[in-house]
């Protein structure tokens, strides 16, 4: 397995370039330990410290995703992210913010963040999140990722991003897609939910691991739908895709 220097598996574009991302934050400082945790993993960072320079590097580098912080000089970061979008309309961004007011999440949710972290931090939370982030828009592909999986008559094109089950299309979103990739890369494995949000969110939801009971049902009638299921509860252990017996 190909892994980055912080040992976890290095993530790519799908055409194997690196990612691209842009830290924007007013603190020198932090802008410059954040981009150094991301360059270890390998990928093309750069930084800006307002909404202005931002903008300016995100036309030039075209970021696969954005680490933005909420409060900035000149402007503030949904201002910024409105403008990204204009740049780049599929960015990914990860919000900085110093608040946990619940009107903070809202605000940054609607003006069409992914994510946000609240200071102070780790770094560790910010790559896991960051890497989440552009597995889960089809953004990153792992450098040891086929680009075909199949279990029984379920067939995953990872490349095309693009799922089968005995020739019919199924459409997923890209967190049920990277929910059922995990499900396919280890079949007939038990995955236990703490296994599950490690792997496909990345991050730890702070014991809400009914997140994974939620996406799981929502795999369960898109897959095993009219069909002999695949995707079987383990009682007080977790889940199993298995094929179905011929």
């Amino acid at each position: 397995m190909n892994t980055t220097r912080s040992g976890r598996p290095a993530l790519t574009r799908p055409d194997g370039t690196p990612l691209r991302v842009l830290v924007v934050d007013d603190d020198p400082d932090l802008a410059e330990v954040l981009s150094g945790a991301l360059r270890y993993e390998g990928w093309q960072v750069r930084s800006a410290g307002d909404g202005a320079s931002a903008l300016a590097e995100a036309r030039e580098l075209m970021p696969d995703a954005v680490v933005l912080d909420v409060m900035l000089p000149d402007t503030d970061g949904f201002a910024v992210l409105r403008s990204l979008h204009t740049v780049k309309p599929d960015v990914c961004v990860l919000f900085l913010t110093a608040r946990d007011a619940v009107e903070d999440r809202i605000a940054g949710i609607t003006a069409g963040g992914d994510d946000y972290v609240t200071k102070p931090f780790s770094l560790e939370e910010v790559v896991a999140r960051v890497r989440g982030l552009l597995r889960r828009a089809g953004m990153a592909r792992q450098l040891d990722e086929g680009p075909r999986l199949t279990v029984g008559d379920l067939v995953m094109d990872e490349e095309a991003r693009e799922v089968t089950r005995a020739g019919e299309l199924i459409e997923l979103s890209p967190t049920e897609f990277e929910l059922l990739r995990f499900l396919m890369r280890n079949p007939r494995r038990v995955l236990s939910k703490t296994q599950i949000l490690d792997r496909v969110w990345s991050y730890d939801f702070g014991g809400r691991a009914h997140v994974v009971e939620l996406y799981i049902s929502y795999l369960r009638k898109k897959v095993d739908a009219g069909r002999e299921p695949m995707i079987h509860t383990v009682r007080g252990a977790g889940y199993v895709l298995k094929p179905v017996s011929p």
